[in-house]
């Protein structure tokens, strides 16, 4: 006989053993984005999911968006990803989708949407909101939060980036929200790092240390308390992964180890020991499926290449948490 209790021991053949609770996320979701020229249609809706554990393996087709679109953005927590804006061959949109993780077979369900129509922005969050910052129409120093327990109603608009911009990234340490690089427009590629503080968000954000180099479209992520990784971006297109340390973070962020190709335009999940960073623009091929992880302990190495996504795509956007 076996008895499990969750998050506890398991018992077998008079014995027991001891069973660690589940600590962190467990996968990462990629979504969205714009694909290459042969496939139908190019706006995806598609979602992939990325098992850690399993990392090698290619991705696996998970339930859609409600609606096709790329130059999007997510953020979530160990239960849900909320997917807001974006662009469609229509012009851009306000949507935002959830993704209930533990069925994530089924199509997103549509919130409360942005206040504000956007596209080419960028998202990051705490357990219990999303900010959405930047973006087009403009470039716009707009942040939209939404209110995860309230998810139907529309987003609500909080204190502004120091600089408009389109094009940034975005990750988050516990109590604070980074928004990073981008596109100011008559200036070109900034290198600018903004800092949120989620508990008096309608501040306008307070400027931080800057990326060691000035680009745009880069993927982002977090091990959660300590660090904060930028990676790729263009233009010109990068290999390079920034890092920031929360603690000290009015200082120039510091180089790490490369990515495997120079890569733009593709997000990046993670956990608190890897991120990976899925998709994208490469150079002289426009579109892949490649997915890099950097391991956080050692990030001074070349990130390796593990099992790609299904479908080579660049402009979409990720969230990570606990899988079914």
């Amino acid at each position: 006989m076996s008895i499990t209790i969750s998050g506890g021991f398991t018992m077998t053949g008079g014995g027991f053993t001891l069973v660690a609770a589940p600590t962190g996320n467990t996968a990462g979701w990629y979504q969205g984005g714009y694909s290459d020229s042969f496939t139908d249609p190019r706006q995806q809706s598609l979602v992939d999911r990325i098992t850690y554990a399993t990392d090698t393996a290619t991705a696996t087709v998970r339930g859609p968006l409600s609606l096709g679109r790329s130059n999007l953005a997510g953020t979530g927590t160990t239960t849900y990803g909320w997917i807001g804006g974006g662009g469609t061959d229509s012009g851009f949109v306000s949507v935002v989708d959830r993704i209930t993780y533990a069925t994530d077979t089924a199509t997103a369900t549509t919130r409360g949407p942005l206040s504000i129509i956007r596209a080419i922005l960028a998202a990051t969050g705490s357990t219990t909101n999303g900010y959405f910052g930047g973006g087009n129409p403009g470039p716009a120093s707009s942040v939209q939060r939404i209110t995860y327990a309230t998810d139907t109603n529309t987003a609500t608009v909080v204190g502004p980036l120091s600089l408009a911009r389109r094009g940034l990234a975005a990750t988050t340490s516990s109590t604070d929200g980074y928004f990073a690089g981008g596109n100011e427009g008559p200036s070109g590629v900034v290198s600018t790092v903004d800092r949120i503080t989620y508990a008096t968000d309608t501040a306008t954000a307070s400027v931080r240390g800057s990326l060691s180099t000035a680009r745009m479209e880069m993927g982002a992520s977090t091990d959660g308390t300590t660090y904060g990784w930028f990676v790729g971006g263009g233009y010109p297109i990068s290999s390079i992964v920034d890092r920031i340390t929360y603690a000290n973070d009015t200082v120039v962020l510091s180089v790490r180890g490369p990515l495997s190709e120079v890569r733009s335009s593709m997000p990046g999940t993670g956990n608190t020991t890897d991120g990976w960073f899925g998709g994208g623009n490469v150079s002289g091929s426009p579109y892949t499926s490649i997915v890099n992880r950097i391991t956080y302990a050692t990030d001074t190495a070349t990130a390796t290449t593990k099992g790609p996504l299904s479908l080579a795509r660049f402009a979409l956007t990720g969230t990570s948490g606990t899988g079914s």
